[in-house]
């Protein structure tokens, strides 16, 4: 047990209030679980505590960890990062701890696919001193349910590189063409992925 760890168990061994105490009872418990044992309990007290929550309709509400190897890139990211950029990431993380988690989706065989976040999640799990500091874990966040279609999907992946600034012509003007054969009009592609008509208009023409 860590001198932080022990602080807050005292703090809350001096708390009058039931409740407290019985919360003391349940975190000593977890603390001498095995690592995997003790993410999966706490995975489940997160996911109840968020269905409680006034704030259960955003994601971010509700972080998991979850295994590296269940997580795996989608087939459409247009975004890519240079070298000096992956280098910085893996510096970040390495430095500041992971302060974002990775956007997912959860696929029919209950792996996740990355809507967000592929090059955090590289760093997961090809860095080994990042891998295993988290045991082997990466933190996600799952996008809602009504954003399962690929086309929704594929749209959600692109407003988070734009509003990031990144991402690549030619494979934007793929997903807008991708788009278009999902029967979706050149209007509903232009607000969905925060585009003016006439960058839709160049982007099926390149």
């Amino acid at each position: 047990m860590s001198e932080q760890e022990s602080n807050q168990l005292d703090l809350l061994a001096g708390a009058d209030d039931a409740g407290r105490k019985l919360v003391m009872t349940y975190i000593s418990g977890l603390m001498a679980l095995p690592v995997d044992e003790r993410v999966e309990e706490i995975n489940q007290l997160r996911e109840a505590l968020h269905m409680v929550s006034p704030f259960k309709t955003e994601p971010v509400d509700f972080v998991r960890w979850v295994k590296n190897t269940t997580v795996h890139a989608n087939d459409y990211n247009p975004n890519s990062v240079a070298p000096p950029e992956m280098e910085l990431l893996r510096l970040s993380i390495s430095s500041d701890g992971y302060t974002q988690p990775i956007v997912s989706m959860q696929d029919e065989a209950g792996g996740f696919e990355v809507i967000d976040g592929f090059h955090r999640h590289r760093v997961g799990k090809e860095c080994a001193d990042i891998q295993g500091r988290v045991h082997g874990y990466l933190p996600l966040v799952q996008i809602r349910s009504s954003q399962q279609d690929k086309s929704d999907r594929m749209a959600a992946t692109i407003r988070h590189n734009r509003a990031r600034g990144e991402h690549r012509v030619d494979s934007m003007a793929e997903i807008v063409l991708e788009l278009k054969r999902r029967f979706w009009s050149d209007e509903k592609i232009a607000k969905e992925l925060g585009m003016e008509p006439d960058e839709v208009l160049r982007l099926t023409q390149v």
